[in-house]
Order: structure tokens, then C-alpha cells, then sequence
């Protein structure tokens, strides 16, 4: 990414910050460590004039995106541990010599 991508991005997470996104919000939206967009909000926070601040209906579709996005990629983590587990199952009942299967009575 060039730098100059890199500061307009900065800037647009420094606006939001500002306009009342949690940090933890803009830093998981942003894929970057809380702390950095600390950094980026005390350096650059003089630097965004008050008419550049987005509007608060801007941000609530943000979060209500990012949190839709969270929602989905928990359940998808949760499907995806499921079949992992069972997986595991199957690969240990394969190792077995005698599987403990039900005995026909034929």
C-alpha cells in the first residue's frame, strides 16, 4: 500500500474516532492493533477540521455492518469447529482395529 493510500486511511479512521467510534471498532475494521489507531489519533487529530467529521448515521451504518460481519464470521467459526471436532472423531475411530459398532443379530 503507498503511503499516500496509507495517510488517507489514517485520516479517515482519525474522522471517525472523532465523530465517537470506539477504538476497538475502527481497529478490528481496519485489521491494525488499538494502540495504532491511538497513535494515529494523536497525530492527526489537528490535522481534521470539524466540517470533515462524519456524520453520526454514517457511523451507525458502519458498526451495524462490522458487527453484522463479526456475527457471520462467528457462526462460521463455530460451523467450521463443529466439523472439525467431528473429523477428529472419524480419524480416531479409524485407528481403531475393533470400532465399537453395533453387533448384527443375524
Amino acid at each position: 500500500m503507498g503511503k499516500r493510500l496509507g495517510e488517507e486511511i489514517r485520516l479517515k479512521a482519525v474522522r471517525e474516532a472523532l465523530a465517537g467510534i470506539k477504538v476497538g471498532a475502527l481497529a478490528r475494521m481496519y485489521d491494525v492493533h488499538p494502540e495504532t489507531i491511538r497513535g494515529w489519533i494523536r497525530d492527526h487529530r489537528d490535522d481534521v477540521a470539524p466540517e470533515e467529521i462524519p456524520m453520526t448515521d454514517e457511523h451507525m451504518q458502519e458498526l451495524q455492518r462490522l458487527q453484522e460481519i463479526e456475527a457471520k464470521y462467528e457462526k462460521a467459526m463455530k460451523i467450521l469447529g463443529e466439523k472439525e471436532l467431528e473429523n477428529e472423531i472419524l480419524r480416531e475411530l479409524i485407528k481403531k482395529r475393533n470400532p465399537a459398532y453395533p453387533k448384527s443379530t443375524k
